[in-house]
């Protein structure tokens, strides 16, 4: 045991064979020798040896113990629930043994089973806990069960009369019970019992989380709609902490609905359950100045009241009668509000909700009057006022976030936009002074103004001005030089890089990020999304890896905190738990990583290092089978990753985000049904096995050509309706959502030329099951086929020439969308050639028939059928056009190689000399880039030609 556990594998072989020689029936060292050979590579072996144990049933603890390791790390959970059931069935009354096997059902998710273990073990040992895991695993019943009125009317009523048995017999103990109570009553919608529960002798034993009483029943007060004591408890808690924001909400909420309701107190006796109620909107005036009044005493500033009067006059604006109640100016009350909290970073934020509330015609008023209570100094008459500590800095950077966000800085000419540019920087490079006693790890106080300077340069971008991204790049280098931990400069460096078609660079930024658990489903298009389509095969290989290993884990973790959940009594959190698990199943990152990671593999190796169909298999790859749940799909990228203080107009919509889910769904279907045509290429082959041609008949080859012909009509759909999409002419914020590969994919090109070559896979079929006497038509149909073929690729590959980096007036151009239709030129070109592969197979047995036909006959002139010539034609055809390919990339690699960017004088005399040397940096990244995405391109082309020059007949 020793020797596995610091990984000595092969040590702890040895040793057990050692043992197993003097004792061969000492289970437990069988079952280490097997965990060493699991860890080895030898699986089955190690199966082998695990079930030669487990026929045994064994009850000692340690091969038990032993054998639970090996099959999780054989991620066979369902073999330790047999092993237990044994083990149950020998000891019966072992209450490890029953629990074990409890825990092994939580791990398959078997609730039925579950809900029995929990019983039998209560049966063993009356804990309280069992009983209730018992009662736990019914309502798992009731959530996974496909139908909602079995689980109102059998599952949960059956949780609720167990738990009720036990609170009439006076024997509930922990609050994890009581919570449990609360969950079934709230899931049955018994929300008045519910509510009698909290409120109860059994409420008193919620005390784990603060406020745990108040906050269920408030949520059980706004399920019964029950206003006044919503009102009243929401008024109670403001009283007890003024700077708590959801009662405040909860408080206007209710306050409105009983003006709506026209509802009034009682004459006698209290208002309600929670005592006194406020009714009407000069209570609520009332109640919030008071709040004000108190907040003045208080020892230190709270903002809770302060923005309450701001969000009660958006609420009175709304309703049309503002203007009665005398709450003030909202713009004088934000001036206001900024004095005494501008310094805080949270101030922006907090002032960003109520803008709207300001007429447009006030924007430059209110800045200009911001700016007048700033403490900055200026060292000479005409240079820029500073600000002299940190707080002054805060201050003024929340004023220059409020005005991108109030559109001042959108509205400039080009030449004021590049003057605030270097007044932010210049403001930027002042504030390092206050950070330098910062850590590596902190963020330094002036971060923001380089980002807001980077946010103007990438508007010029836009409107045209090249320039302007070099300088981009340049300043968020800079930026992450002083402050290396700032994601947000890495994720904005990541956006621009790969807008510019480099991905080197990026992939050691995504890195240094550190993402963790989660992220890679939320963040990692960022990487995914480029990695694959400019060229970096390998680190496109490298990223996918990283999001599946999450996503496979995510499996396996999630038992295991289910499994804690249990044991520690956090029943609510059991259902979160698995609605996590869920989300991730069906994450549309997830489908694409899968599907893209496969093509991409394909592409790599499949008639490289390993055939198509040895490829396929090790992938399990089948084209009848579709894994993707297209009806859950869930979009969990986090789309507002980047900061952005762009105002309403210019920022990301919801609309943006429904029409990117709807893009990358399209992009996804098209790109799973290529995988699955492609993956069913090798099942059309010749069956020459005699002794399978009955079998043939049901269900071989015949249902296989009507597989590929149905997906072929299902690709063209996704195909019709990628179009009609495009045809939205579609523009993301810069910051938004990235667009999909499609519209370059039917640009350039591609879609027809793959859709065609499966059109081609079922006319060879046909020629194959009518032989080659009176086919001429097909044969011909076949050899148009291969002539367009040849036409399209070579205009695909016209597109993908020109200069992918130029120098134009002294700027470096890019050109990126070169770059992304070589990659499909070569995902195109392989297709074509693994179709190729598959017209071989059933042309040359036609041949070599041929040929013994014309030594029988002794004939000299029997005549070779067209197709044969076509399809010569065709594969000397496509060697040329890969050989031409090939060569452009050289011409390529030896233009970028011979670009000598220092020379370029960028002629933008506002950079400074400091900034020059990041320029620089930034230029010979995307120019190192360029050449490692023309290589790799290279080379996998080299290895495809390769394949070319097998197919001669």
């Amino acid at each position: 045991a020793d020797y596995l556990d610091n990984g000595n594998n092969k040590m702890a072989i040895q040793q057990a064979d050692k043992l197993l020689k003097k004792h061969k029936d000492l289970h437990c060292a069988k079952v280490l020798k097997a965990i060493g050979l699991q860890r080895t590579g030898k699986q089955d072996e190690a199966y082998a040896l695990a079930q030669e144990v487990a026929a045994l049933e064994p009850t000692d603890d340690n091969s038990l113990q032993a054998l639970t390791i090996l099959y999780r790390e054989m991620h066979r959970p369902e073999l330790v629930t047999k092993l237990y059931e044994a083990a149950v069935k020998k000891v019966p009354n072992s209450e490890e043994y029953h629990s074990h096997l409890f825990m092994a059902y939580a791990r398959v998710g078997e609730y039925k089973k579950m809900q029995q273990a929990g019983m039998a073990l209560y049966k063993i040992v009356p804990k309280n806990p069992y009983y209730f895991w018992s009662v736990m695993s019914l309502i798992m019943q009731s959530i996974s069960a496909q139908d909602e009125n079995l689980s109102k009317t059998m599952f949960l009523p059956l949780a609720e009369r167990m738990v009720e048995k036990m609170v009439k017999e006076d024997k509930i103990e922990a609050e994890a019970e009581v919570e449990l109570y609360y969950m079934i009553l709230e899931r049955l919608e018994k929300y008045k019992e519910a509510l009698d529960v909290v409120r109860g002798k059994l409420g008193e034993k919620l005390t784990s989380e603060l406020q745990s009483r108040e906050n269920k029943c408030m949520a059980m007060y706004k399920k019964l709609h029950r206003w006044p004591e919503c009102n009243a408890l929401a008024r109670r808690l403001l009283l007890k902490n003024s700077d708590d924001w959801q009662f405040y909400i909860t408080y206007f909420d209710s306050v409105f609905q009983l003006i709506d309701e026209s509802w009034t107190p009682p004459a006698e006796g209290e208002h309600s359950l929670e005592g006194e109620v406020h009714c009407s909107i000069e209570q609520a005036v009332n109640f919030i100045e008071e709040r004000i009044t108190e907040e003045s005493k208080s020892s230190r500033p709270l903002r809770g009241p302060y923005l309450a009067k701001l969000e009660l006059i958006r609420r009175l604006r709304h309703r049309g009668c503002n203007d009665e109640y005398k709450l003030g100016d909202p713009e004088e009350l934000m001036f206001q509000y900024f004095k005494k909290f501008g310094d805080k970073p949270c101030c922006f934020t907090d002032l960003k909700v109520f803008v709207d509330l300001l007429p447009p015609s006030q924007y430059s008023k209110f800045i200009r009057q911001l700016l007048d209570v700033i403490p900055l100094a200026a060292a000479a008459e005409n240079e820029v006022a500073l600000p002299g500590d940190i707080k002054a800095l805060q201050q003024h950077l929340c004023v220059v976030q409020l005005s991108r966000l109030l559109g001042i800085y959108h509205a400039m000419e080009k030449k004021q936009k590049l003057a605030v540019v270097r007044e932010l920087m210049l403001r930027y490079r002042h504030g390092l002074e206050f950070g330098k006693s910062c850590l590596k790890t902190e963020l330094q106080f002036s971060d923001y103004y380089c980002l807001l300077a980077v946010h103007l340069l990438l508007d010029l971008w836009l409107e045209g001005e090249e320039a302007a991204v070099w300088q981009c790049l340049t300043l968020l280098e800079e930026g992450l030089s002083h402050s290396p931990s700032n994601a947000q400069f890495k994720l904005l460096l990541i956006r621009i890089y790969c807008r510019l078609g480099a991905f080197e660079p990026v992939s050691e930024l995504y890195s240094s990020l550190d993402a963790k658990h989660i992220q890679h489903d939320t963040i990692g298009y960022l990487l995914t999304r480029y990695a694959g389509s400019l060229g970096h095969y390998a680190a496109a290989s490298q990223s996918c890896n990283f999001a599946l290993r999450f996503f496979h884990s995510n499996q396996k973790d999630t038992s295991e905190y289910i499994i804690q959940a249990y044991k520690y009594g956090a029943f609510e959190k059991i259902p979160e738990f698995i609605a996590f698990r869920n989300r991730l199943n069906s994450s549309l990152h997830f489908a694409q990583v899968r599907t893209e990671r496969m093509l991409l593999d394909l592409l790599l190796e499949a008639n490289i290092s390993t055939s198509l169909e040895e490829s396929i298999k090790s992938m399990s790859l089948s084209p009848e089978e579709d894994d993707i749940p297209w009806k859950d799909l869930r979009d969990n990228r986090d789309l507002t990753v980047l900061f952005s203080w762009d105002p309403k107009d210019r920022d990301i919509s919801e609309e943006h985000r429904k029409l990117s889910l709807e893009e990358e769904t399209l992009w996804l279907r098209i790109r799973s049904l290529t995988l699955r045509l492609v993956s069913g290429l090798p099942t059309l082959g010749h069956t020459i096995q005699p002794k399978n041609s009955e079998k043939t008949a049901e269900n071989g080859v015949s249902s296989k050509i009507d597989t590929i012909r149905a997906l072929l009509q299902q690709l063209e759909a996704a195909v019709d309706s990628g179009l009609k999409f495009l045809e939205q002419k579609i523009q993301y914020p810069v910051l938004g959502p990235p667009p999909t590969r499609m519209a370059g994919f039917f640009s350039n090109g591609s879609c027809q030329c793959q859709t065609s070559l499966f059109y081609l896979v079922s006319d060879i079929y046909e020629l194959d099951t009518n032989g080659l006497e009176d086919s001429a038509e097909i044969q011909e149909r076949i050899g148009n086929s291969f002539k367009s073929l040849v036409e399209r690729l070579t205009d695909l590959f016209n597109k993908c020439k020109g200069n992918l980096i130029e120098v134009k007036d002294g700027i470096l151009k890019t050109h990126p969308n070169l770059l992304e239709n070589l990659v499909f030129f070569v995902e195109t070109i392989s297709i074509a050639l693994w179709v190729s592969s598959y017209c071989d197979s059933i042309l040359r047995p036609f041949k070599s028939n041929l040929q013994k036909k014309k030594k029988k006959k002794k004939e000299s002139s029997v005549a070779m059928p067209p197709v044969f010539t076509h399809f010569l034609d065709y594969v000397t055809e496509l060697q040329t056009l890969t050989s031409n390919v090939i060569d452009h990339i050289k011409g390529l690699e030896i233009i970028l190689t011979a670009l000598k960017l220092e020379e370029l004088s960028l002629k933008d005399t506002l950079l400074l000399q400091e900034e020059k040397k990041f320029t620089k940096t930034v230029q010979g990244k995307v120019q190192s880039s360029y050449h490692h995405s023309v290589q790799e391109i290279g080379e996998l082309l080299k290895k495809r030609l390769d394949t070319i020059k097998k197919l001669k007949i």
